[in-house]
Order: structure tokens, then C-alpha cells, then sequence
């Protein structure tokens, strides 16, 4: 796995997937839609009035055997817009000093193309039509994602607009947890209370729980493919 934060270089999506036809595996998985794994921390709860501080998104990738997995991580610390407000309560909770010099961060309309650029490019490369956020709790970062695109004008925005994959729910479904961290243990992986609430390991994380409840469906569908149909035939005659 591979990870990095986006500065001013540009970013080259190194791509695994065949770009001169439809043939990618993922393009059929999702009916045409890549899934992209998106988290983002935040000044608050408001997506109109409230900053965003930190984005992350993790691309991921489809064998030929149905697996899949996480590709790359693209990340970006985020200026407060203008006129932002900043709830004391959230930045307490996060950990993130807005201002903080070594933070490097990014207008939101540099970090948002940040982004979305390598996305777009998975997109063309895979023959997708889309992409659609998959996240813990996914209307909130929705929310503030489609806010961000609206307040920077961005007219290229690859994500659909009210469509997910919900992390809470899947979890909910295949270990009966709905909060991040114990679902995420649920599913076999650790969980660090020490690096959470960055949107990189929480992004990473939610990747993590996404693949392997898509992978798990997976195993039960072909299991369920190879075993021979239930014997019906004396049924009704007792």
C-alpha cells in the first residue's frame, strides 16, 4: 500500500487497469460506478458554515478474481475558506491547528482538484462512469464535499451528488457494529486511538472495512454458485 499527501507537485495516478476499452473488472462490479473511499475532518458539523481541514481518498481495485483491494491514498490539509467558521469543540476533538505552519495546507479549490484529478483519471482508465463515495457515515462527508464544490465553483466533480456506500450499515449488516473502530476490529484489522480522526488513517481504515465485507459477499456468492441446488423432488408427497 502506498500513501501520500498532496503538495504542489502534480499528481500521476500510476495505473493498473487496461485504459482502451471497458474491460477493467471494476467497471462491471458497481454498475459502471468506481467506488472511491473518502474521509474528511472538519471545524464543526455545518457543511455550509463550517471548515474542512483535512481530505483523503483511497482508489481501489478489482482482480479478476473479485477481490478487492486498496490502490493509492491522495491527501490534502485544507485552508479554512473564508470567513469559515471554526468550532472549538470539532478542533478539539480532531487534534488539528488550522494555522499551524507545518501543515502545509491548501486553498480548498487546490486540494479539492488535488484530488479529484487522480479520480477522474481512474475513472477514463477503469471505462467507469463515476465515481461514488464510500464512507463511514458517508452523508456527512458527502455534505461537505458537494458544499466545498459549490462554494469553489469546481464544474467537474466526479463524484455522483447523492449517491453512497456507507460503511455503517455494511458493518451494521456483516458484524453487528456500527461504530468505526469496533467494526474495524470486527473485521479483523487493529485499530490505533492515537492516529484516528486523520483523515488519512481513517480513510485507510474505512477502505479496509468496505473491502473485506465486499469480499466476504463474494466468497459467500461463489460458494453459494458451486453448490448444487436443494432436493425438492419428494416435497408435498407425505
Amino acid at each position: 500500500m502506498r500513501w501520500r499527501i498532496a503538495m504542489e507537485i502534480p499528481i500521476r495516478y500510476a495505473s493498473t487497469m487496461p485504459s482502451d476499452n471497458n474491460s477493467a473488472p471494476i467497471a462491471t462490479r458497481f454498475r459502471g460506478f468506481l467506488p472511491v473511499v473518502i474521509d474528511i475532518e472538519t471545524a464543526g458539523f455545518n457543511a455550509k458554515r463550517d471548515a474542512i481541514l483535512e481530505i483523503a481518498a483511497v482508489t481501489l481495485d478489482l482482480d479478476e478474481q473479485g477481490v478487492l483491494s486498496r490502490c493509492e491514498t491522495i491527501a490534502a490539509h485544507v485552508e479554512p475558506f473564508p470567513g469559515a467558521n471554526l468550532d472549538q469543540e470539532s478542533l478539539d476533538f480532531t487534534g488539528i491547528d488550522p494555522y499551524h505552519p507545518f501543515r502545509m495546507a491548501k486553498p480548498e479549490r487546490e486540494a479539492l482538484d488535488s484530488i479529484f484529478r487522480p479520480v477522474r483519471q481512474m475513472i477514463r482508465d477503469t471505462g467507469c462512469s463515476r465515481a461514488v463515495l464510500v464512507g463511514h457515515n458517508a452523508a456527512f462527508d458527502l455534505s461537505f464535499l458537494n458544499a466545498a464544490v459549490t462554494r469553489t465553483g469546481i464544474k467537474r466533480n466526479p463524484f455522483h451528488p447523492f449517491s453512497t456506500f456507507d460503511t455503517v450499515p455494511l458493518a451494521g449488516m456483516a458484524y453487528g457494529q456500527t461504530v468505526l473502530a469496533r467494526a474495524v476490529e470486527a473485521a479483523g484489522y487493529a485499530w490505533d486511538n492515537d492516529k484516528a480522526h486523520s483523515a488519512i488513517y481513517d480513510t485507510e481504515r474505512t477502505a479496509d472495512l468496505f473491502c473485506t465485507i465486499m469480499n466476504r459477499w463474494n466468497e459467500f456468492m461463489l460458494r453459494d454458485a458451486t453448490q448444487d441446488p436443494p432436493d425438492t423432488t419428494n416435497e408435498g408427497t407425505e
